[in-house]
């Protein structure tokens, strides 16, 4: 355990900020594998609306840092390539 006050701060603050990524790729997780199954089933309607949700927590997991953004559009267009097959 740190000594010096600042170094006890950082140490809080760390915690703080894993536990709130870990919220965010959760839910970022979660939203992308609604989507797949939804593609599974070949529901289009709801793989419509659920790729709208995939799109927007990775979008805002790329704007928070929590992933890369080049990632979260590789992420996006292979998405969307399953939609446009799963309508085609």
């Amino acid at each position: 355990m740190a000594n010096i006050k600042s170094a006890q701060k950082r140490i809080k603050v760390t915690e703080t900020k894993t536990l709130k990524n870990k919220m965010f790729k959760s839910a970022l997780k979660t939203a992308v594998k609604k989507f797949l199954v939804a593609v599974a089933g070949g529901n289009a309607e709801e793989a419509k609306t659920t790729f709208v949700a995939a799109v927007k927590a990775l979008d805002m997991a790329a704007s928070k840092g929590i992933i890369h953004k080049n990632k979260a559009a590789r992420d996006k267009s292979r998405l969307a390539a399953k939609l446009n097959g799963l309508t085609a």
